[in-house]
Order: structure tokens, then C-alpha cells, then sequence
């Protein structure tokens, strides 16, 4: 229901109460007519009830009937019926209208002192007698001698009938209106209450169910809801009390603890699949999403899923893409925040929308063009106005990608090993770039070597497979490859990482392409760290400290090391979840948060507090000391 419309109903809602309590006031206080007996509303003016309204004033009628009574009769009306003369024996000088009096023997007249008495007057016979005045208990008016010479002027009776009339028409007027009114208020408070009760009705199942079936209002369900769960999830102490110490909860004294700031689960998605890979965004700094592998016991569910979390909201992810198959790499495209690229097992690349549905906007065809094995590596090169997909998989076959044209790839390249017995193909399962490098990259095979490869012919080196320079140091496949960041005063992009199934993480240095290679057994590593207790599934450099890098293995242990601080052990060993493999790892922007993908399908994000703050150029030095530490003795060698 719209503003106005809840708006609109308040208002009625508060006249109708306003007319109910006007209504409630005049029931109580019903007003009266002065001068007039009370008169029902409905009733009808008669002449009965209107002789009796005139004996109320004017006393009791005569016996002719007429209206007309007075409590002084004048002389002239008397003389009128022809008798009184005779009996009084008046002279006709006194035949106008004058008071009657008595007078007492041997007294004088004094006009002062006379006395007007009101009396009735029977009917006169025509016979001679004496007129006694009767007086009665009347209140006394003496009169000025003006006053009492005035000439008396009586109103007709027929206006005095009129006039009363007249107020009890208005009178019953008064009340037919008043009558009027309160039918008009009943009539309006139920017009009301039926308008209310139409706004606020229950809807009927048929309405319901087309309601909920309205795009826009699902639509509006899922963004609310999203809101709602942000502000459910949001960590922050509204009840801090910002005069006592740091919190007691945080990191220890030493500063060399990791937290779990969370950890995303939903049943719907992640209930037996594991997290194949993971990946932040390059501009929301809260979001991170995570791939996952199929579903054997729901047949009915897409083969593949990724979906995109928000670290305010761990209930449900922001948005879920379906695939048909596994979702073996994911990638946050860095020049394009609403677009996630991911390959799969079928050798399909796949590109998400997240203005769009579940489904891909646009995807690579099943052909010889492309990829038909398992895509495990995937990476964007260039710049935000030139840039490339490269992905590769299992196959050998190493393809670049323009981002808005998946139909075919733009350039396609076979690493082929001539010394490999029963097949020429190398099968990648890690890649990476160096920093600031569009062109040459380093590859990990299922075989455990590290192989330098060239998207191009370039000075001194074909495209395709460097067939001479090989990284020996695995003894099974190469799980993960980083190069280290190139984000300081020291230029230390050559070195890159590497873990296996070995249950060991080797730090290497790349070899320069204008020399050649001298080592006729492959390349050796320069330091291996073999304190892991299962399978190094994945490494990583942190982006900012030049000399800590992370690591994850079968065991759901998460390692940090500090090769400043100690070389032989991790700084912080944390175990992580239920204790089952941890299947990838990767920083945010600055550093301060991992995230951990587990094959229970659990995505978990570390907070390492100040164990990753970098004292600026003093350990970049110190980090190029370890290093020049670590590689003289194999020099040596």
C-alpha cells in the first residue's frame, strides 16, 4: 500500500472518529426552547395542541370559544351586550373603556389611590341589581396619572396565535434538521467504515498467489530482504563505550592471532559441494565469491553454482549463477564490477551478469575451438581499454578471450613437451602471470613441473612451451602458482610460490629469458617449507607484506608465514571449520582478510589484524636479505 493511500485512510479514519464524538456530544446535551413546552421531533401541529399552547399563556378560555382572554376587561365591551347600562346606570360619558373601582362611603375619589382588579364576568340578566368587585390576591400596580389617561393598546389575538405558531413550525424545523444531520453523519460513517474495510481487506488465495507470482514483486522481496539481512549481519557495537580500552575479545598482546570474522554457509547451495575456487571484488570490497562443484545426490540442481557473498549479510549469498557444469575457476573481472567469468569441467567459459538472471549472458561453444577438458587456471591481462580472459586447461591448450566475444577464441596455443613419452601435451593445473607481464607465463602440471611458456614469438624465444628451461622440485601435481606482487621499493616479481600434493610449498626464482638455461636437470627451488600435514592445496603472497604469503592444506589448517620473522615454521597455524580440506585461498585488496574455501562447501573469511601491516622499506630490505640467505647455499650446490 502506496503513502497516499495509507495517508488517505488516516484521514478518514480521523473524521469519522471526529463525527462519532460530535454525535456522542448532542446526545448528551440536547438543546431546549425557553417559552415552549418541549416538542417531539416528528410531531404534527393540531389545533388542540395549539388551544392548549395559548390556555398555558393566556389562561382559561371563554365559553364562546373565542381566543381572546384578558385579566381586565374594558367597560366597552361590556356595554357592548346591551345589558350593562341598564343594570349600572351609567351616564354614556362613562361608555369608554375605563377601570372598574370601589369606593368607600364618606371617602374622597382619589385617583392615586385606585386599584385595577382582574375578574370574569358572568352573563347579565336584564335586571336591576348592585356590582360588587370581588378582589382577589393579585399583585398591586399603581399607575401615574399619564399612564393611566394613555389610550391602552391591546395586540390581536390572531397575531399573538401567529407568532406562537410561528416558533413552533421554527422549532420543529430546528429539530427536522437537526434530525437531517444525524442521518446524514450515520450515513457517511458507514460509507466510511465500507472504505476502510475495502482498502484493508484480506486478499482472496487467487490474488494472493497472482501477487506473488509478479516479477516486480519478487524482485522487490529479494532486495528488501537482502537489506534486511545486511543490517541483521552488521557487526558494528552500537553499545560501544568508547572511554574503556581496546577490546578484550580482539587479537592477543603480541599480535599474533587470526580471527574468523565469518563464514557463509546456505544449505540450498552448498549442502554436499565442496568450494572449488574463490576470488574478491576488485571494487565492492565486502563482496567475495566462491565457486562450487556439482551435487551428486540432487540430480535436479544445476551441475555448477557460484555465488557472490557480502560480508554484512551471511545468511544467503547476494546472487547465485547456475552453470551446467562444475564450476572448477572463478574470476572477479577487475575493469568490470558486474562481471564474473568461470570454467568448468565440460571446458566451457562461462560470463555472469549480476543486472542480469541466474543463467550466463554469454558462453564459449563445445568445439575443437576452445576448450574440451577441465578449465582449472583463468586470468585477466591488459589494461581497463586492452585486456584479455587467458584460461587453460587440462588438455594443454592455453586460449585468450576477448570479453565480449566468447563465440570463438582469439588466439589459441598448444603447450607441447617433446620429452614427454606417451604424449607431447602438458596438463595445466595452475597458472599465473608476473606482475606488469602480458606475455610470458608460468604453468603447473599434473606431472609436478613448473614450465615458462610465450603467448608470442619474442627475442630470443618462439611461442609456445620453453622446452629448456624446467622448474624440477614436486613430486606430484602442482596445485597452485603465485608470482610475488610488485608493490614496493624492491623489485621482487621474480620469485614466485608453488604447493603441491607433496605436502610442500617452494619458494622459486624465475630465470631471466636472455640467458640461457645452464641447469641440465631442470631449475631447483630455492627454499622448500615442508611443515604442512596433508596436501597443499593452494598459496598465496599477501598483497602488501612483501615477506608473508598463506597457505592451505587437507587438514583445514591455515598457515601464515612471516619469512622475516622465522623460515622453518608459520608465524600463525589456525585450524579451520570442522577440520576438512581447505581447498583455496585468496587475499582481499588490502590484505587485511582472507578467504578460505573448504570442501565442505563452507566459505570462511579470516581477519590477521596487524600481523600483516608492513614497516614500509625496512622489510623489503630485510626480505631481500632472506633471500639472497636462502639462495647462496644452492648456489653453492
Amino acid at each position: 500500500m502506496s503513502s497516499e493511500r495509507r495517508a488517505a485512510i488516516e484521514a478518514k479514519k480521523a473524521k469519522l472518529e471526529q463525527m462519532r464524538e460530535a454525535r456522542k456530544a448532542r446526545q448528551t446535551t440536547k438543546p431546549r426552547t425557553s417559552g415552549a413546552a418541549d416538542t417531539p421531533p416528528t410531531r404534527e401541529i393540531d389545533r388542540a395542541d395549539l388551544n392548549r399552547v395559548l390556555d398555558d399563556i393566556l389562561g382559561p378560555s371563554s365559553g364562546d370559544g373565542s381566543p381572546f382572554r384578558s385579566a381586565s376587561p374594558s367597560l366597552a365591551n361590556l356595554a357592548s351586550s346591551g345589558r350593562v347600562s341598564q343594570a349600572s346606570n351609567l351616564p354614556p360619558e362613562h361608555s369608554s373603556p375605563r377601570p372598574s373601582h370601589a369606593v368607600s362611603s364618606g371617602g374622597t375619589d382619589n385617583v392615586m389611590e385606585r386599584e385595577i382588579t382582574p375578574r370574569y364576568l358572568p352573563d347579565l340578566v336584564d335586571v336591576q341589581q348592585d356590582l360588587f368587585e370581588l378582589p382577589q390576591k393579585m399583585r398591586t400596580i399603581k399607575y401615574e396619572k399619564q399612564i393611566q389617561t394613555m389610550e391602552m393598546e391591546t395586540e390581536a389575538p390572531e397575531a399573538v396565535e401567529e407568532k406562537i405558531r410561528q416558533q413552533v413550525i421554527m422549532q420543529q424545523h430546528l429539530e427536522a434538521e437537526r434530525v437531517a444531520y444525524e442521518k446524514a453523519l450515520e450515513e457517511e460513517s458507514k460509507k466510511l467504515d465500507q472504505e476502510i474495510e475495502e482498502e484493508v481487506r484480506e486478499l482472496t488465495e487467487e490474488e494472493r498467489i497472482a501477487f506473488l507470482a509478479d516479477p516486480k514483486v519478487l524482485d522487490f522481496i529479494d532486495d528488501s530482504t537482502k537489506i534486511f539481512h545486511r543490517v541483521l549481519n552488521d557487526r558494528y557495537n552500537y553499545m560501544s563505550d568508547y572511554t574503556q580500552g581496546a577490546d578484550a575479545n580482539g587479537d592477543d598482546s603480541e599480535g599474533r592471532r587470526v580471527k574468523r570474522v565469518c563464514e557463509f554457509w546456505n544449505e540450498r547451495y552448498g549442502k554436499n559441494r565442496s568450494i572449488t575456487d574463490v576470488d574478491w571484488s576488485p571494487k565492492f570490497p565486502e563482496l567475495t565469491v566462491a565457486s562450487y562443484n556439482k551435487n551428486h545426490a540432487a540430480l535436479n540442481e544445476p551441475a555448477g553454482i557460484v555465488a557472490v557473498w557480502n560480508t554484512h549479510s551471511i545468511e544467503r549469498p547476494e546472487f547465485v549463477f547456475h552453470s551446467p557444469s562444475d564450476v572448477l575457476s572463478v574470476l572477479f573481472s577487475p575493469f568490470h564490477s558486474n562481471l564474473i567469468f568461470g570454467g568448468t569441467y565440460s571446458g566451457q567459459i562461462l560470463l555472469w551478469d549480476n543486472r542480469s538472471k541466474h543463467l550466463p549472458v554469454l558462453k564459449t561453444p563445445l568445439s575443437a575451438a576452445g576448450h574440451t577438458h577441465p578449465v582449472y587456471a583463468i586470468q585477466m591481462v591488459g589494461t581497463q581499454n586492452a585486456h584479455n580472459l587467458i584460461t587453460s586447461s587440462t588438455d594443454g591448450t592455453v586460449c585468450s578471450w576477448l570479453v565480449d566475444m566468447l563465440a570463438q577464441p582469439q588466439e589459441t596455443l598448444e603447450l607441447i613437451h617433446a620429452g614427454h613419452n606417451k604424449t607431447g601435451e602438458v596438463a595445466i593445473t595452475a597458472l599465473d602471470f608476473p606482475n606488469n607481464e602480458t606475455t610470458t607465463f608460468w604453468v603447473g602440471t599434473e606431472e609436478g613441473n613448473v614450465y615458462q611458456a610465450n603467448r608470442y614469438d619474442r627475442a630470443g624465444a618462439k611461442a609456445g612451451l620453453n622446452q629448456y628451461d624446467m622448474y624440477k622440485g614436486h613430486s606430484g601435481p602442482v596445485m597452485g602458482l603465485h608470482f610475488h606482487p610488485l608493490a614496493g621499493p624492491v623489485d621482487l616479481s621474480d620469485l614466485f610460490l608453488t604447493c603441491s600434493v607433496d605436502w610442500t610449498v617452494k619458494l622459486w626464482r624465475a630465470k631471466s629469458l636472455s640467458k640461457p638455461s645452464t641447469a641440465p636437470h631442470g631449475i631447483s627451488p630455492l627454499y622448500s617449507f615442508d611443515e604442512a600435514d596433508d596436501y597443499v592445496y593452494d598459496v598465496k603472497w599477501h598483497p602488501q607484506h612483501p615477506a608473508m604469503f598463506g597457505s592451505v592444506d587437507g587438514s583445514g589448517k591455515f598457515d601464515l608465514w612471516n619469512l622475516n620473522a622465522d623460515t622453518e615454521v608459520p608465524v600463525v597455524s589456525t585450524s579451520v571449520g570442522s577440520g576438512r580440506a581447505i581447498n583455496k585461498l585468496q587475499w582481499n585488496k588490502d590484505g587485511r582478510h582472507a578467504a578460505l574455501g573448504g570442501s565442505d562447501g563452507r566459505l570462511y573469511v579470516y581477519d590477521i589484524g596487524d600481523l600483516g601491516a608492513s614497516r614500509g622499506e625496512v622489510e623489503w630490505s630485510e626480505m631481500q636479505k632472506v633471500v639472497a640467505g636462502i639462495q647462496q647455499p644452492n648456489v653453492d650446490k
